[in-house]
Parts: C-alpha cells; sequence; structure tokens
C-alpha cells in the first residue's frame, strides 16, 4: 500500500497540464455503481465528494446506479460522453471479479475507462465462532485441516470480497470449508453467533463491532499492515502467511477519452484529499488503507487483479447465471 510520503511524491511527479478552460463550469457526476447507503463503499464515495466540493469551482454529484453487482453503474459510466464531467468510482468487486463471474459485460475494466487514481484498500479480517475455540491462526489452520469440510465460511454472496477472500485462504492453506452465501450479512452473523456456520472474512468495518463486543473471536487481518480498526489483532503477514492479502480497494476512473489535462487535474486533488489532516482520517476511520498514486499504477494494479480475481473465481467454481 502506497505510504503518505508515497503520495506526496506522487504530486510532486504530476505533470503541470493546462487545465480546460472552462472546465468545469456545471457539475461533475460522480456514478457510484451501489445503492444510497449502502455500507462502506458509498460511504467513501461521499466523503470524497464532499472534499472535492471544496477544492473544485463547481459541485461533484453522487449518482448511485446499483444493479446486477455493479455492473449496471460502471456500464453506463464507460457509455457517457469523455468530457470530465462524468466520473466512475468503483472498486475490486466490480472492475476485477465480474470479468471472471459474468459472460456478458457492459464494459471493459481496461478498455473502456481513463484510470484516475487507487483511493484505497479495505482489508478482510478472518473471525470465528467463540465456541470454536481457537484463538490464532496456527490453531485454526490445524482444526481446519483436521475435519475437511466440516466447518462453514459465509458470505455475502458469490463472487463477493468474503467469499474469494475465503477462497484465498483455501488455496494458500490446502483445507477444505464448505462455502454459505447469504442474500442479507446480518443473518449471516446471526447464524455465526450460533454456531451455524463457523468462520467468516468479513471486511474489517464489518466485523470491527462485533469483536469489540466479544461476540466473534479474531484471528488475523488480511494484509501486510494492522488495521486502525483493531490494532490488537495481527496481520496474516505477521503470522509467517504473506501472501494472504485481501480486501475490497477503490479507484477514481472517468469514460475512455477524457482529456489528459482532466485525469491529471482530478489525480493531483484526490491525492491532495488522501494526505488532508482533515479528510484522511475521515476515511480511515471507514477502515480504508490509503493508496494514492499515478493513474499508471491503478492499471497497473487492475491488470494484476484480474488475473488473481479470475483465479480465484476458478478455484472457487463460482459463476452468475
Amino acid at each position: 500500500m502506497t505510504s503518505r510520503r508515497a503520495v506526496l511524491a506522487s504530486l510532486a511527479a504530476t505533470p503541470a497540464l493546462a487545465q480546460p478552460s472552462g472546465w468545469p463550469d456545471r457539475p461533475i457526476r460522480m456514478i457510484v455503481p451501489a445503492a444510497g447507503g449502502a455500507g462502506t463503499a458509498d460511504t467513501i464515495a461521499r466523503i470524497l465528494a464532499q472534499e472535492y466540493d471544496k477544492r473544485l469551482p463547481q459541485r461533484v454529484v453522487v449518482d448511485n446506479r446499483a444493479g446486477a453487482n455493479g455492473n449496471v453503474g460502471a456500464g453506463l459510466a464507460a457509455r457517457a460522453a469523455p468530457d470530465g464531467y462524468t466520473m466512475l468510482y468503483s472498486w475490486a468487486g466490480t472492475l476485477a471479479t465480474n470479468p471472471a463471474m459474468y459472460r456478458d459485460l457492459p464494459f471493459d475494466p481496461l478498455r473502456d475507462f481513463e484510470p484516475v487514481v487507487m483511493i484505497g484498500n479495505v482489508p478482510n479480517i478472518l473471525v470465528v465462532n467463540n465456541a470454536l475455540g481457537v484463538r490464532n491462526l496456527a490453531d485454526f489452520t490445524a482444526m481446519v485441516r483436521a475435519r475437511p469440510g466440516a466447518l462453514s465460511f459465509g458470505s455475502s454472496g458469490n463472487g463477493s470480497s468474503m467469499h474469494l477472500a475465503g477462497e484465498l485462504y483455501r488455496q494458500a492453506t490446502g483445507t477444505e470449508m464448505v462455502h454459505v452465501p447469504y442474500v442479507g450479512i446480518a443473518q449471516g452473523f446471526n447464524d455465526l453467533f450460533a454456531g451455524r456456520i463457523q468462520v467468516m472474512f468479513n471486511l474489517i468495518t464489518g466485523a470491527a463491532p462485533q469483536v469489540r463486543a466479544g461476540q466473534v473471536t479474531p484471528i488475523a487481518v488480511l494484509s501486510d499492515r494492522r488495521a486502525a480498526a483493531l490494532p490488537d489483532v495481527p496481520t496474516m503477514a505477521e503470522l509467517g502467511m504473506p501472501g494472504l492479502v485481501f480486501g475490497t480497494w477503490f479507484c477514481l476512473m472517468f469514460p475512455r477519452g477524457t482529456p489528459p489535462a482532466i485525469i491529471a487535474t482530478m489525480n493531483r486533488i484526490t491525492n491532495e484529499i488522501l494526505v488532508d489532516a482533515e479528510a484522511r482520517p475521515r476515511l480511515e476511520a471507514q477502515g480504508l488503507e490509503i493508496m494514492g498514486g499515478t493513474p499508471q499504477q491503478v492499471t497497473e494494479h487492475l491488470t494484476a487483479e484480474l488475473r488473481r480475481h479470475a483465479e480465484l473465481v476458478r478455484f472457487s467454481g463460482a459463476r452468475m447465471e
């Protein structure tokens, strides 16, 4: 993940392109391919919009376009005019997982967009039912190996971050668990508390309240750094499994053909927001590990993630009909 120093360095390296004359002279639409109020993703988007409003002469308006796990909103953004007045705020599931899950997508994540900047990543955390009686990764993995197929892990659906994080763990450890997808993750937590399932790989923002309340046992964060929300929980890397890193990352993009000067301006402004003394703590309170950087880094990250997510989807056997 990108440090504050690296973000500042990227600001210094950003080419000073002239901003198009008169842009923006009307509000900018930021398409968010999820329902309004739909958890961490929407909250981060609205924080960014508020910060853009402080730095641009026109408002940035959040346009929630839910449907088909983000495909509706991303497809709408891909077809928008490349004039700098429509941008896409999206994430790993829509941009990296969906190409492997859906036969026909209304967009191509690499071909149809101009990358702007990585926003950050919210990591997953492995939590278990308290009655399972394990308190660390070694004991948990030993139990799963000793009881192949006996434990179940819940998720918010096939191909979700929670699902693929569990598949990554299974792949890395050579273990067997049963995946149980839920339509509403609240029911998943109820089943976890009751022991009807035993394991979850939830986003840290979703699991932190339950961990603090003592309702579940935290095992490890799937990140290369400890989470500010649960600083006492070790990372997979600390526990000898550095490859077990998984989360939901967020980025900003424009339709292909958007003028480079607009891309450069929004990259610079977004990087400034990510290190701002007031904005950064608000974003980190959502579990976000700040990234930032250059447009090229978005392309590099997305290219690698498309390969990784495709492999995990194949391993899991998940498909969307």
